[in-house]
C-alpha cells in the first residue's frame, strides 16, 4: 500500500510540471527475458584509481559487469559482477582520492585483485565497455596486459549525447538527466548506471543507446599527424579538434586528429591549403575497436 502512496504521489508531484523526481538505481537482472535471440557478452568495466597518470598511479579498485546483449542493442541478463579492491605498492591514497571515492587506506590494506579470475571474466567477453575508455584502457592494459586482445567502445565519447539533447556525457549527469541517481565514484555502482544508460533508448533518435555504441565502435578511424605544423596555426588545429603529442611515448611528437574514412580526404586537403598551404604527405594511422584508446597506437 505505501509503494502504491509513493508511486502515485510521485506521479502527482511530475504531472505538475513543478517537479522532477529522480529514482534510485537497483541492481539489475533482465531488461529483456530470453525470446530465442542470439547473445554475446559484453563487461562494463570500470577503475578507481590514486591519480590519473597510468604510468604513475595505481589501481585501487576495479569492477566487472558482464551482461548479454543481442545484435540489435537489446540487453538481457545482468550477471554477476567482479569488484575488488587492491592495495597501491608505491603510495598511500591520497586524500583527494579518498573524498572523491571514499576508498581509504584501511579498506584496501591487504587486499589484493584476483587476477586469474579477472582473467578467465575478460577472456569471455566479447567488448569491453566503459564511460571513459581513454582513461580506463591505458589504466588496465598498463595492468593486466590480457586487456589488450579486446575490443573496447565508449559510452561518453562513441554516444552523440549533445545530439540527443544532453548538455554533456558525464556518467552522474546523463543519469540525472534519464531519471535516476545512484551511489557514484564507486567502481560497480558507476557500471551499473552505465548499463542502464545502455539498455534505454536515445531521448531524440529512439534507438537503443547500446546499439548506436556498437555501430560507432566497429568503425575504423583514421590518426592524421600533422607533424611539423607551422607554429603560427596551432590555435587553429587545436580549435579544429587536434590534440597534441609530445613524442615521449614513442609515437610523432605533432598535432593529431581522428576522421572517419569519408573525412579523411577533405581533411587532408584542409591541412595542406590552410596550414601547410603545399603538398605534403602526413603520417596515418589506422584505428580499430582493437586499439583505439589504447597507447600502443
Amino acid at each position: 500500500m505505501q509503494l502504491k502512496n509513493n508511486v502515485n504521489l510521485v506521479r502527482k508531484l511530475e504531472e505538475s510540471g513543478e517537479y522532477r523526481v529522480l529514482s534510485r538505481l537497483g541492481t539489475p537482472n533482465y531488461y529483456c527475458l530470453p525470446d530465442g535471440s542470439e547473445t554475446k557478452l559484453g563487461v562494463f568495466l570500470d577503475l578507481e584509481t590514486t591519480g590519473l597518470n597510468y604510468q604513475k598511479s595505481e589501481i585501487i579498485e576495479i569492477a566487472l559487469v558482464p551482461f548479454n546483449y543481442s545484435s540489435d542493442g537489446r540487453i538481457f541478463e545482468v550477471l554477476e559482477p567482479f569488484n575488488q579492491l587492491q592495495q597501491p605498492k608505491n603510495s598511500p591514497i591520497p586524500d583527494e582520492i579518498t573524498r572523491i571515492t571514499g576508498i581509504t587506506n584501511e579498506m584496501v590494506e591487504g587486499q589484493q585483485i584476483d587476477v586469474l579470475r579477472l582473467g578467465e571474466i575478460v577472456s569471455q567477453a566479447v567488448i569491453i565497455v566503459a564511460h571513459n575508455a581513454n582513461f580506463d584502457r591505458k589504466f588496465a592494459e598498463n595492468a593486466f596486459d590480457f586487456f589488450a586482445t579486446k575490443p573496447w567502445a565508449c559510452s561518453m565519447s562513441q554516444i552523440p549525447w549533445r545530439d540527443e539533447g544532453m548538455e554533456g556525457g558525464k556518467l552522474e549527469y546523463l543519469a540525472m538527466k534519464s531519471g535516476f541517481f545512484y551511489d557514484a565514484h564507486r567502481a560497480s555502482t558507476d557500471c551499473y548506471a552505465g548499463i542502464e544508460l545502455l539498455a534505454r533508448n536515445l531521448p531524440k533518435s529512439k534507438r537503443p543507446a547500446l546499439a548506436v555504441l556498437m555501430e560507432e565502435a566497429r568503425k575504423s578511424t583514421q590518426r592524421i599527424w600533422a607533424e611539423r605544423a607551422p607554429f603560427d596555426f596551432k590555435d587553429i588545429l587545436k580549435e579544429r579538434g587536434y590534440r597534441w603529442n609530445d613524442g615521449n611515448d614513442g609515437r610523432p611528437k605533432a598535432w593529431n586528429c581522428d576522421v572517419s574514412m569519408d573525412e579523411l580526404n577533405s581533411e587532408l586537403s584542409f591541412l595542406r591549403n590552410e596550414i601547410y598551404q603545399r603538398e605534403v604527405d602526413l603520417p596515418i594511422t589506422t584505428i580499430t575497436a582493437k586499439d583505439r584508446f589504447s597507447d600502443r597506437i
